[in-house]
This record gives C-alpha cells, structure tokens and sequence, in this order.
C-alpha cells in the first residue's frame, strides 16, 4: 500500500469522524474555563477519603494517636480543594455551564467550595453508619476473624465507602461526580450501587461480585445480600415517544432484617417485607409479607437416593 493511499484512508478517517452528526449526543463541548472531571483526582479523593474514615487501614502506616489529628487535618484540607475542584466539574455539565460572566464563574466556584466543605461535615456520620456496615460483615461471616480483616480486605466495606460518599453527594444535589465515584467501586469490587439508592445501617453484602442496586432501591436496616443479587426495574413505562421515562419510582424495597441469598432476582417496585428470607436463584416480582421465607425445591439426585437406600451401583 503507497504512502499516499494510506494518507487518504486517514484522512477520510478524521473527516468521518469529525461530522457533527455523527456526535450527536457523543460530544461535550468544552469552553476555556471550565474544568473536567478528572480520574485521577476522584481516585485521590477515595483514598484520602478512606485514610481519614478508617485512619491506620488506608493512607499512612505510620499514623499514631499522636499524630492522628495532624493527619486528618492534612488530608481533609487537601480533600476540600480536590472535593471543590471535582464538585466544580460536576456543576460545568449542569445549569453552570450556561453562565458566561467571570461573576458567574465565581459564584459556582464559591457553590462549589460550600458544597465540599457541607460533604464533609458529613464525614462523622458517614463514618459512624460505616462501622455499623463493618460490624454487620463481621457478624455474617464465620471466617472473618476481626474488624481489622473486614476493613482491608472486604470488598463491600471498600464499595460502601464510595456509595456512603457518592449518596451524600447526590442529597446535596451534585451531578455527575456521584456516578462517577459509584463507577470507581463497581470496576474495584464488581458491585454495582447507584448512589440515589437508600440504604440504612448494618448493611452488608457477603463476596459481592455481581451485585447490582438500582437507583431507586429503598434498603433497611440489617439487611444481608449475597453475591450476584439484582436488585432491578421489571419494566420500562415509556412516554408519548417511545421513550423511557425517568425519575420514577422502578426498583424494589427491602424493609429491615431481609436476607437475600446468590443469586436471586428481585424486579420492580416491590415491597419484600421485614424479616423475609429470599432463598438463592429466585425471580421475584411479587410483595413478600413480612417473615416470609422463599427457597427454590431441591431436586433429589437419583444417585444420592441409591446410594442412601445402601444399594450402590
């Protein structure tokens, strides 16, 4: 192939995918000024995030009760400017983005920087509900020997760190970020919790791969998932358009003390009532009662029953 033919394939390359209509939907336009989100910076924010709500598990090895509040205070001065700057981001691809001025400009800095600094205020109850969800994995599993092994190695302790921080952030009405923050826990752990979704103390998810919490979910408190659990919409009522409506109320609600064993399905807008036991591999699309338990039949293997009968084969 002649270097000539190969400088017209890329040309036409680029020229095909520069066409406005083929970006429909696909192009942010950025404008000099305006900061963007920023991977990097969110994935600094966890880590400082977790060193300062789990001091001694995450961040310095070295903290002591002595230097304790030196180094909280460092990391959540650094915080608030990162939590600002990524706030900030958020805020350009919303109504923000709009305003003009350099006085408009500074008024979504100053938003900016007083939702970060309300975010963490928030910290001491965010770390409060979060020993609750540490209590609440020790307690479900015989194989964990102490808190210590819950907080480093437990995916789930990891993933409630960003929902409890993303669902704070979406109660103060920042867009965009929390998502992203939620996005970071499902590609570390594999679960997958949207940060609208409501979910109370002592909440805890056992392994955890392949979980899924839709946004308008409503979990209790003591409530126990297992891996591969979906917590999801039946359906999709769709506008005069065809399109899928938003914002309205699609997931299920577990009310407290509910258990939902691997792999079961719950769909719509469903209440499954307290104390109930959803047992592993269930679809459920219908009200559980309170204290209700559902297992799926065993099927009793024709080997097992020779060999309990003492005939062998």
């Amino acid at each position: 192939m002649s270097t000539d033919l190969i400088t017209q394939m890329l040309t036409t390359t680029v020229e095909e995918l520069s066409e406005a209509k083929s970006l429909e939907g696909l192009f942010h336009q950025h404008r000099d000024g305006d900061p963007l989100p920023s991977s990097h910076a969110l994935q600094e924010i966890i880590e400082l995030s977790r060193a300062i709500l789990f001091p001694g598990y995450f961040g310095k090895s070295t903290i002591s009760l002595s230097t304790l509040r030196y180094h909280v205070g460092v990391n959540v001065e650094r915080l608030h400017k990162l939590l600002a700057d990524q706030i900030m981001a958020g805020l350009c691809f919303s109504d923000c983005a709009n305003d003009t001025t350099m006085e408009d400009r500074t008024t979504c800095r100053c938003n900016a920087e007083q939702l970060a600094a309300s975010l963490l205020a928030r910290y001491p109850a965010i770390r409060r509900t979060l020993a609750t969800d540490v209590e609440a994995a020790y307690n479900g599993d015989p194989a964990a020997e102490n808190f210590g092994e819950i907080i480093s190695c437990y995916p789930i302790i990891k993933t409630l760190v960003n929902y409890r921080i993303a669902h704070e952030l979406i109660v103060l009405g920042v867009p965009l970020i929390p998502r992203i923050i939620t996005e970071m826990a499902h590609s570390e752990t594999g679960i997958d919790i949207h940060p609208a979704a409501q979910i109370g103390h002592h909440f805890t998810i056992d392994h955890g791969t392949g979980v899924v919490i839709g946004a308008t979910c409503i979990i209790g408190n003591n409530v126990k998932l297992y891996q591969g659990v979906t917590l999801g919409a039946k359906s999709f009522p769709l506008d005069a358009n065809g399109n899928p409506i938003k914002g309205i109320p699609r997931h299920p609600i577990l009310e407290d003390n509910v258990i939902v064993y691997s792999n079961a399905t719950i769909l719509g807008r469903i209440t499954i009532g307290e104390g109930c036991v959803v047992g592993a591999n269930l679809w459920i699309t219908r009200d559980m009662a309170p204290h209700t338990k559902k297992y799926k039949q065993e099927k009793t293997d024709f080997l097992d029953i020779v060999f309990d009968n003492g005939t062998g084969i």
